[in-house]
């Protein structure tokens, strides 16, 4: 007897079908259509030209350790996660119990259940990597800072070449703390499979929605954009 039911497949494959839909059309279509992330990215190149000009970049090293401070949170919060996702392994019974009582709740054997509950924890530790590598990522970029020319040589070509990694490095890092993100949505809706596989489908497609509707429609792209 297999593992899944074919329709169980299918909603996996919707599922990891939307995520990679999701990632690959906003990365084509991002600069184009002049997204909410394209035009942080745009932010990241001005500041760190005005931090070329500034004598004093105490203030740089701020935003670079406010940021590293969210980055950390957020990979902290997904090593809970990944022990909140594997706790639920021990209580597998008794769950599976509550979850046939839905009223729109199918019937999960232990070894499905154990299945979805691994893959949720999977998703958390991708999630995870992402926001490590971001931190880390950004305390490169605390220590470009520090090697960043002085005013008097803001204008040389060594100094446009060193901010212009500095703003391509921001940029990765950003990269990197918005596909844990990602992977945090996704995860929500990847819960919907306990429950059933349409609702997983439907989940799924809800996140990406929403997930477009802010880059692309929301009231913050809005505003940056001055529309």
């Amino acid at each position: 007897m297999p593992l899944f039911s074919t329709l169980d497949l299918v909603a996996f494959a919707w599922f990891l079908g939307a995520w990679t839909a999701y990632s690959m059309t906003l990365s084509w279509t991002e600069r184009r259509k002049r997204g909410l992330n394209s035009e942080m990215d745009r932010y990241r190149d001005v500041w760190m030209l005005q931090m070329l000009g500034r004598d004093m970049r105490m203030v740089d090293a701020q935003i670079v350790s406010a940021l590293q401070n969210g980055t950390a949170f957020f990979a902290s919060t997904s090593l809970i996660a990944v022990g909140g996702a594997l706790t639920l392994l021990r209580s597998t019974e008794e769950i599976l119990q509550v979850m046939a009582a839905l009223p729109f709740g199918l019937r999960n054997t232990t070894v499905q259940w154990e299945a979805k509950t691994i893959g949720l924890a999977i998703i958390f530790v991708y999630a995870f990597f992402k926001f490590a590598w971001s931190y880390r990522l950004y305390n490169y970029m605390a220590i470009m800072i520090g090697a960043t020319p002085p005013t008097t040589d803001k204008d040389t070509p060594e100094a446009k070449v060193h901010v212009a990694r500095l703003g391509r490095l921001c940029e990765v890092a950003g990269r990197h703390f918005n596909r844990g993100q990602r992977a945090f949505f996704f995860a929500l809706g990847y819960l919907g499979w306990f429950i059933s596989p349409w609702l997983l489908m439907a989940t799924s497609v809800a996140v990406a929605a929403v997930l477009w509707r802010r880059q692309f429609a929301s009231d913050s792209r809005r505003a940056l954009l001055n529309e």
